[in-house]
């Protein structure tokens, strides 16, 4: 099982059980999901960030446990829908944008000199590979969010 916080288009936030992240697509897409409160059936999955805790000596003695272990729901609401916004936005080009994993560099250079077809992609790639593909003038971007591979996905 999968717990999502989903928003409806009228700002009401809930969570959600799944049993995988397809399983909540096709819902969504089926219209099949709907907010508790007002029955609202536009409904998105919500930023969420996860809490991870450092170890026990990675912890700063100058920063206390409670601001650690804050929520997002503690940013300002502007923020929260501001990244949400990109969530979404990445999502969005995602779909119409082809995994190629570990063989980002090489795919971003055959389609850059016009080797492989012009399409959109993304994939893995180090620091160091990314900052090469930049100087030689191929055009990519760092995503904002991570990206689940489609062979790890539920």
């Amino acid at each position: 099982m999968i717990a999502f916080d989903l928003n409806c288009s009228n700002g009401h936030r809930f969570e959600g059980w799944f049993a995988s992240s397809e399983d909540y697509s096709k819902q969504q897409s089926s219209g099949l999901l709907a907010c508790p409160v007002c029955n609202d059936i536009t409904v998105q999955k919500a930023l969420s960030v996860p809490h991870v805790p450092k170890k026990g000596n990675q912890r700063s003695l100058s920063v206390p446990v409670a601001a650690e272990t804050a929520k997002a729901d503690a940013l300002p609401p502007v923020v929260v829908e501001l990244v949400q916004k990109l969530a979404v936005a990445q999502t969005e080009m995602l779909k119409q944008s082809q995994w190629v994993g570990g063989q980002f560099a090489e795919t971003a250079r055959a389609i850059h000199y016009g080797e492989e077809a012009d399409r959109i992609i993304h994939g893995e790639t180090s620091a160091e590979e990314a900052k090469a593909l930049m100087e030689e003038g191929v055009p990519v971007a760092p995503l904002l969010f991570p990206v689940v591979p489609p062979s790890a996905k539920n």
